[in-house]
């Protein structure tokens, strides 16, 4: 491995560290954490909103930069297409793309339905409780699935590491 080949292999774990370990942060700390020190549910959804917002501006971009260090952590299966169903290790490589591409989907979801117009709504008076909770709902399962997913893909690097399956 050269020095370059191990910087992007740093900067990817780092960013890698980044998404998950936030991800896992805002879901097993956070969001119990905001019953105890909110009243009501309106200012739980609120805050977990301006919270998830201020973490999307690392989230992004160190999701960006993961897609494009794996592009190049991979190049060598992206000229070589058939290679990837040809060993184990690129079998596994695919299954880790395919997660990636879903992760990416489901979080466009997770943050679509979080737009202003939301959360104008939920600052509004006339938001109902049950439009709170319907959103909430939605969150709450669009966010775990993001973190599953991001856990799988480690599981998955972690396979690549050891050469496959």
């Amino acid at each position: 491995m050269t020095l370059v080949d191990g910087l992007i292999m740093w900067l990817h774990l780092i960013c890698a560290s980044i998404w998950v370990g936030g991800s896992i942060f805002l879901g097993i700390v956070l969001a119990p954490m905001l019953k105890t020190i909110t009243k009501t549910i309106e200012e739980r959804v609120s805050l977990m909103i301006k919270i998830g917002r201020r973490f999307n501006k690392i989230a992004i971009p160190s999701l960006g930069i993961l897609i494009m260090t794996g592009i190049y952590n991979s190049r060598l299966f992206f000229m070589e297409p058939s290679a990837l169903f040809s060993s184990n290790y690129g079998k596994v490589l695919f299954i880790k793309i395919l997660l990636v591409i879903a992760t990416i989907i489901v979080y466009i979801m997770h943050t679509r339905l979080l737009n202003i117009g939301i959360e104008r709504k939920l600052a509004s008076e006339t938001t109902g409780s049950v439009f709170i909770l319907s959103v909430r709902s939605k969150v709450l399962y669009l966010g775990r699935i993001t973190v599953i997913l991001s856990v799988a893909i480690l599981l998955a690097a972690a396979l690549l590491v050891s050469g496959g399956l």
